[in-house]
């Protein structure tokens, strides 16, 4: 008796391993590369970067249709070099399929190369410099295994040369000559922000009279302010990627009593700006996503899950582009019946480029009204009102008020004093 009882529960036990086994071979798996500078001196974006993609993939379950969502995460530590081996190394020995995320242009200049070499796409990177564009659209191999979340200054940041040739002839502001310095990081993204400006600053009439280029992190801004101070130059630009940069930049300009109109391109890129700048960021210009109703729920969770404030850009963008990657994933399911990085990268070309698959506030996008890719601006993203769109802010205690184009106004533009 005891030994059929012993018989029948080693028979239950062997039937519940078989079928426990059969389901784990069953299970499909989808291996998902998540890259941001999670270290190194940009990692408080890389922080909100991460997060929010995360949050917004596992509000999924991490599940599409049958497929579990595994996730590799591709630390690009702000450096090509490291974002290259590290993207490699997600590749051939961790079997990454499919990327997703990404911060600085000279890293997508560097992996964008290894994303084609392997045939593995990859969607979202918010490297914007039109070197990245330039690449792509001169490859036609690379089309559809990259795909940019941020357009690239020429697009993106004219509207800031818009606004200063409005405040010049429609407000008190009124600088003896028009004459700017011009400041960026050493970077892909930083000398084509100073392209930028050139070509559009050269439109309105105004002319550099300083371009200088620093390092990502660098604090000690003093003997170029000090130089921008005695020139007596009306207007400053400068963008960085890095937190500890910007914010230095704007404490020690009002320290040496710099009193021109200072556009901070990147001060809003961590969210938690005013606390790493107080009020000596009153009266800073900057061009960024702008938080709204939609986003709220986002905003609150994010706070309670991870302790600290996401950025709208690096974050709540993030979170979109994990929706809109989410919507990508479940087109090629339906359509190929299966998920790969061969069946991705084809609804990614056919539908994505195309201008066919989008996504908007009726799928769930919170920080802008759609996002869309056609094919005369493929890899960069729609760029108008209506799609991937920032305004002209100008930040007074601690709040950010958008105060150009002139029919999103919240605020009237603060005139340097």
């Amino acid at each position: 008796m005891r030994k059929n009882r012993f018989l029948l529960i080693f028979i239950a036990a062997t039937v519940l391993i078989s079928f426990a086994a059969m389901n784990a071979s069953a299970e499909k798996v989808l291996k998902v590369g998540l890259m941001g500078p999670f270290t190194g001196p940009a990692a408080q974006s890389g922080a909100s970067i991460k997060n929010s993609l995360l949050m917004k993939l596992e509000e999924a379950g991490s599940k599409v249709g049958d497929y579990k969502l595994e996730f590799i995460f591709i630390d690009s530590q702000s450096d090509p070099a490291k974002a290259t081996n590290a993207y490699v190394e997600a590749i051939e020995r961790k079997g990454m399929q499919v990327g997703i995320g990404g911060w600085h242009s000279s890293v997508a200049m560097a992996v964008v190369d290894q994303a084609v070499k392997y045939k593995v796409p990859h969607f979202g990177s918010m490297g914007a410099a039109k070197t990245i564009t330039d690449k792509i659209r001169g490859d036609a191999k690379s089309k559809g295994y990259w795909f940019k979340f941020w357009s690239y200054p020429a697009l993106s940041a004219k509207l800031y040369f818009d606004f200063i040739n409005w405040a010049t002839e429609k407000t008190k502001w009124d600088p003896k000559e028009k004459i700017v310095g011009v400041s960026a990081e050493e970077t892909d993204w930083g000398r084509d922000w100073i392209v930028a400006a050139k070509q559009n600053i050269k439109d309105y009439g105004w002319t550099i009279a300083e371009e200088d280029y620093m390092q990502i992190g660098q604090t000690d801004f003093y003997p170029l302010l000090t130089k921008y101070k005695n020139e007596s130059i009306p207007l400053v630009t400068i963008t960085n990627t890095a937190a500890a940069s910007v914010s230095a930049f704007i404490k020690q300009a009002r320290e040496v009593g710099l009193k021109s109109l200072l556009i901070v391109d990147g001060l809003g890129w961590v969210g938690e700006w005013y606390e790493l700048t107080g009020r000596s960021s009153n009266g800073i210009v900057d061009m960024n996503v702008k938080w709204g109703p939609r986003s709220e729920a986002y905003h609150k969770k994010f706070e309670e899950k991870y302790n600290f404030k996401p950025a709208a850009s690096a974050g709540g963008i993030s979170y979109d582009m994990a929706g809109m990657f989410l919507k990508l994933l479940e087109r090629t399911l339906e359509k190929e019946g299966k998920l790969d990085s061969e069946s991705i990268h084809k609804v990614m070309v056919d539908e994505m480029v195309a201008g066919k698959l989008t996504y908007g506030v009726d799928d769930g996008a919170i920080m802008m009204k759609e996002y869309k890719f056609t094919p005369d601006l493929y890899p960069d993203p729609v760029t108008d009102q209506n799609h991937w769109f920032m305004p002209v802010i100008q930040y007074k205690d601690g709040k950010a008020y958008t105060i150009f184009p002139l029919a999103e106004k919240e605020m009237d533009f603060m005139v340097p004093k």
